[in-house]
C-alpha cells in the first residue's frame, strides 16, 4: 500500500494529536518514507495551525504538508464535527505531492484549497478541484508546511478523476425573469417571484420547507428538458436569502430580465441518488483507485442525513476499503463543464486517484 489515511479526535487542539494520526497512517504503509502529507484540521486548531503543521512535517520528515482548516473532517472510518479532530493522508513510493502552479499539465487537476475568497485567477486557469472554508481568520491553508491564504498541489505518479454531486432537484419547468432590481427578484413567469416558487413547490411537500433548502437555478435548457431532472453541473443554483412582504425574493446573486431560471429543492433522497450517479461515473473512469479525496459542503453529510454521511457511504458501497480523506467546508471547487473552474455550494466534489497509466512508445506488430 502506498497511500493511507487516519482520523483522530481529542479534547484539545494540540499538535500531538496530528502527530499521533500521522503515526497511524505511516504504520499502515509499513513505515515507508512519506512523499507528501494531506492534512485537514478542525476549526479548533486555528491558533495552533502552524505549530501543528510543523510538528507533522518534522515527524514525517517531509516538507510537502498541504491542506487547511475545515468545519469538520472525515475518512472512510468516520467523521468528526463537534470537537478537535485531524484527518490525514500520507503518500509514498510512486505517489507524491508537488507544487501545482509549476507542475506539468499532463499530471492532471490541481488540488486547491482557500479561505473565504475564491482567487479570481482560479476561475479560468487549469483544471482545479477542492474546497474552501470561510468564517476563520486568514490564512486557513498550508503548503510546503507553511501557512498560506491558499494552496495548490498536484498528485505526481497518479491519475485523478473528478466528479461532482449537486443534489438539487428541479420542482418544475423553467421560467423567464420578468422584473428584477439588483438582488431583488420581483416577477417570474408572469407571477410575483414567491408565488411562482410556491406554485412549483405545490405537491412536492407540505408544509413548504425552509427557504434554505430551496434555490433559483440559472438554466440554459428548454423548459421541457429540465422538468424533474437532477441539476447538472454548469447550471448554477442561487441561494434564496429572504422573502419580502410584496412577494419578491432576495437572492444571493443578481438576475437579469430575460434570463431563464427553474426552482429547485434539496432533499436527502435526491442527494443520495445524485451521489450514486457521481460514483458510478467515476468508477467507469477509474475502476481501480488507490485513494479518494472528498470536499463536502457542511450542509451535506451528517448535518443533512440525520447523523449519517450518506455521501461517503455511497462511495464505500462501491469501494469498501478504499482509503479516503475529506473535509466539510463552505464552498467546493470543481471544473466547469463550459470552461475554467467554479465555486459551488451544497455540493460534494470527489476525486479518485489511480495508478499512473504508462503508455509504451513501441507499437504492436500488425
Amino acid at each position: 500500500m502506498n497511500v493511507a489515511s487516519a482520523l483522530l479526535a481529542g479534547n484539545d487542539a494540540r499538535p500531538g494529536l496530528a502527530v499521533a494520526a500521522l503515526s497511524q497512517a505511516l504504520e499502515k504503509i509499513g513505515q515507508r518514507p512519506a512523499n507528501g502529507v494531506l492534512l485537514f484540521l478542525s476549526a479548533e486548531f486555528a491558533r495552533q495551525a502552524q505549530l501543528t503543521v510543523t510538528a507533522v512535517a518534522r515527524a514525517a520528515r517531509c516538507t510537502q504538508v498541504v491542506g487547511g482548516i475545515a468545519a469538520g473532517v472525515f475518512t472512510h472510518r468516520g467523521w468528526v464535527l463537534d470537537r478537535p479532530a485531524v484527518a490525514l493522508m500520507v503518500f509514498a513510493d510512486d505517489l507524491s505531492l508537488t507544487f501545482g502552479e509549476t507542475g506539468e499539465p499532463r499530471m492532471g487537476p490541481i488540488l486547491s484549497y482557500s479561505g473565504s475568497r475564491f482567487p479570481p485567477a482560479w476561475a479560468m486557469d487549469r483544471t482545479r478541484f477542492g474546497g474552501c472554508f470561510a468564517g476563520q481568520a486568514e490564512p486557513v491553508a498550508w503548503q510546503n508546511s507553511r501557512l498560506r491564504e491558499e494552496c495548490s498541489v498536484q498528485v505526481r505518479g497518479g491519475e485523478v478523476e473528478v466528479g461532482v454531486s449537486l443534489a438539487w432537484r428541479f420542482l418544475g419547468e423553467g421560467h423567464t425573469v420578468d422584473c428584477s432590481r439588483a438582488h431583488e427578484l420581483i416577477r417570474v413567469g408572469g407571477k410575483p417571484a414567491f408565488d411562482s416558487l410556491m406554485a412549483d413547490l405545490a405537491g412536492h411537500c407540505d408544509p413548504p420547507p425552509s427557504l434554505t433548502v430551496l434555490a433559483a437555478v440559472l438554466i440554459d435548457a428548454d423548459a421541457a428538458a429540465i422538468a424533474s431532472e437532477l441539476l447538472k453541473a454548469g447550471q448554477r443554483p442561487v441561494a434564496i436569502v429572504e422573502r419580502r412582504a410584496d412577494g419578491s425574493l432576495i437572492l444571493a446573486e443578481h438576475m437579469r430580465v430575460g434570463q431563464r431560471l427553474a426552482w429547485a429543492m434539496r432533499s436527502p433522497a435526491a442527494a443520495r441518488a445524485d451521489m450514486r450517479r457521481c460514483v458510478a461515473r467515476l468508477a467507469e473512469a477509474a475502476p481501480e483507485p488507490v485513494a479518494a479525496l472528498l470536499f463536502s459542503c457542511i450542509g451535506r453529510g451528517p448535518c443533512f442525513h440525520d447523523g449519517e454521511d450518506c455521501e461517503v457511504d455511497c462511495l464505500r458501497e462501491r469501494f469498501p476499503e478504499l482509503p479516503l480523506i475529506g473535509c466539510y467546508g463552505t464552498g467546493q471547487i470543481a471544473p466547469s463543464p463550459v470552461a475554467g473552474n467554479q465555486l459551488l455550494q451544497n455540493a460534494v466534489v470527489t476525486a479518485l486517484i489511480s495508478p499512473l497509466t504508462r503508455r509504451s512508445d513501441v507499437q504492436p506488430e500488425p
